[in-house]
Formats: C-alpha cells, sequence, structure tokens
C-alpha cells in the first residue's frame, strides 16, 4: 500500500510550519490536507501543527462575505481579490457550503467560478471540506484560515452560501461581516432575515450598474431604513449601505475603504481584540462539541448503546432527559 502523501517523506509538524512561514504553497496545501485528515496520526500532527504556527496568525484582515445564491459573490470576490492582490496584498478565498457535507466541495468549481484569482500567485482559493456536522465544517475552514494567515496571506475572504446556519458560522470566525444584496429590494425586503441583518457590518447591494442604478438606490434607502431599527452591535460603528459592481468594478475601492475604517475604529475602541479573544473561546467549544459528537459516532460500544435508547426514546418507553443522563453517564461528563 503508498504511503499516505502526507506522511510520505515523514515532515514533522515543526519543519511544516517553517515551509509555511517561508510562504511555500505546496506546504500550505499540505497543511490543509493534514488537517482535514481524519487518521488519528494526521489528527495528532495537525494539533501540533497548529500550536506551532499560532505565533505567525492573528494579523491578516478576516472578511466574512454572504449573499443568495445569484447576487454576484463570486464575480465581486474575483474582482475585489484582483484589486487587492494589484496592491500588494496576498488574498485567500475559503469556502464554506452546508451543501459540502453531500457533495465533498469542489475546488475545480471554485476556481473556475474565480477565474483571475486562480490563475494570480498572490492569491489562494479553497472550499472547506466535507464534515458530518456545520461546526466541523466551520472548525476545518477556521484552521485553514490560520494556516493561510502563517502563510503570509494577509487578507483572507470567507464566503458563505447565504441558506441556513452558514452565516453565523462566518461571523464567528472574521472581523468584518459583509451581506450582498441585489438591487430592487421592494418585496425581497420581506424575506431578509432579521439574524442576517443583525450579523451585517455592511450591505453592499451588487449588481448597480447601468440600469440597476435606480433599482439599486431604491433598495439601498429600503436597507437603511431595516437597519436603523436595529440594534448595532457596537456603539463604535453603524453598518453602512453602499452601491457596487464586481462586474464593472465599480465601488469596490470605497468599499473595502469602509472595512479598514471599521478595523480601524474597532482596534481603537479595543473591540477589536476583545471579539478575537471571544472568538477564540468559542471555536475552542465548538472543537469540543465536535470531539464529543465525533466519540458518538465513532465508538462502536457506544454507537449501539445511544441507537438502542434512540429507539426506547422514539418509542415513548423513555423519557429523552434519562436518555440524555445515560449518555452522558457513559461519556464520564
Amino acid at each position: 500500500m503508498t504511503a499516505h502523501p502526507i506522511l510520505a517523506s515523514n515532515p514533522s509538524p515543526e519543519s511544516l510550519a517553517e515551509r509555511l512561514a517561508a510562504g511555500d504553497r505546496a506546504t500550505l496545501a499540505r497543511a490543509i490536507t493534514l488537517i482535514e485528515s481524519r487518521k488519528p496520526a494526521h489528527q495528532q500532527m495537525a494539533r501540533v501543527l497548529m500550536q506551532a504556527v499560532l505565533p505567525q496568525t492573528g494579523k491578516a484582515v478576516r472578511v466574512g462575505i454572504t449573499g443568495v445564491p445569484g447576487v454576484g459573490k463570486s464575480t465581486l470576490i474575483d474582482t475585489l481579490g484582483t484589486n487587492l492582490t494589484a496592491l500588494g496584498h496576498r488574498v485567500a478565498v475559503l469556502a464554506i457550503d452546508p451543501s459540502s457535507t453531500r457533495t465533498g466541495g469542489s475546488i475545480l468549481g471554485d476556481k473556475t467560478r474565480m477565474a483571475r484569482l486562480a490563475q494570480d500567485h498572490n492569491a489562494f482559493i479553497r472550499p472547506s471540506p466535507a464534515a458530518g456536522t456545520l461546526g466541523g465544517v466551520a472548525a476545518r475552514t477556521r484552521e485553514t484560515m490560520l494556516l493561510c494567515e502563517a502563510a503570509g496571506f494577509d487578507v483572507i475572504m470567507v464566503e458563505t452560501v447565504g441558506i441556513g446556519q452558514s452565516e453565523t458560522a462566518v461571523a464567528d470566525m472574521t472581523d468584518f461581516f459583509l451581506v450582498l444584496m441585489l438591487p430592487g429590494a421592494g418585496d425581497e425586503l420581506q424575506g431578509i432575515k432579521k439574524g442576517v441583518l443583525e450579523l451585517a457590518d455592511m450591505i453592499a447591494i451588487n449588481k448597480a450598474e447601468g440600469e440597476g442604478r435606480g433599482r439599486a438606490e431604491a433598495a439601498r434607502a429600503e436597507y437603511l431604513a431595516a437597519l436603523h431599527i436595529l440594534q448595532p452591535a457596537s456603539s463604535t460603528w453603524s453598518p453602512p449601505v453602499v452601491l457596487v459592481s464586481g462586474q464593472a468594478n465599480e465601488g469596490l475601492e470605497a468599499m473595502w475603504g469602509q472595512v479598514i475604517e471599521h478595523r480601524r475604529r474597532m482596534q481603537a475602541s479595543g473591540e477589536f481584540d476583545e471579539k478575537r479573544r471571544a472568538q477564540q473561546v468559542k471555536w475552542m467549544w465548538t472543537m469540543l462539541e465536535d470531539r464529543l459528537r465525533a466519540r458518538l459516532r465513532s465508538d462502536p460500544g457506544v454507537k449501539r448503546h445511544v441507537a438502542a435508547l434512540e429507539a426506547r426514546v422514539a418509542n415513548g418507553e423513555l423519557a429523552p432527559t434519562l436518555a440524555v443522563e445515560e449518555i452522558a453517564q457513559m461519556l464520564g461528563v
């Protein structure tokens, strides 16, 4: 049997960390494959690697981007990322898609949608790996983000498909959460989830070029009114609503300026460091919960006992509270 490519040359986590710090792209891809592996030996190496790279992380601008399918996320990210690399930045794009739990994601698909960035040596595109839960996907994305930072990428964009709980997962791992909307709010405004607007640090109305400009202006007024009735997450920052066009490369410079201004204000008030610290602790608990779920699914004895308890609960023979207590005692928690 051929040795797994990660272990073929038997690199130590420390040597991987050194090569990452030197900006080696092949090592970055290799390190991400390592953290995605479910093999116990690889997971142990991954934990050592993450600790080793920690001092080289935390300096990048982390931006979460969401929007419904068809809003033009990929085109906007491709154009914005290309603008930023032209200014000397190194840009990593990571995609969280809950559907990847079924399909496994598609690196080719992501690179096809962002054709210019895919060819840019100062850019890196990576989808989330398939995982059993959205929390698991988010954990892998978070670790990939740290590896990209250790490799010298100073702008990290985390893209979500805009469906389900993925928005919250992305907001919990980034500094700035950008919500993309389409022109012509009207009835669409009624369908916007309040929770998404509460997460937003900025709303950008995309496709606001040409004939869409008038509809975009009207939508802007409606979104501003909707934001006005919500309590801002920070007294230091009121989420702006801007008009952009990823296709025509219009308004993106001003939009990025708002991202940088937000960072400046949050750092000045101390909220930036406070948020990063809270995120670190939240990530710890997310990974712990993921490990406990994995134990429930992987240990044969535990699986059999849990399946039996599930059947008794479903048949009305056992109260869910007692079933939970049995499982907790079995796990020693």
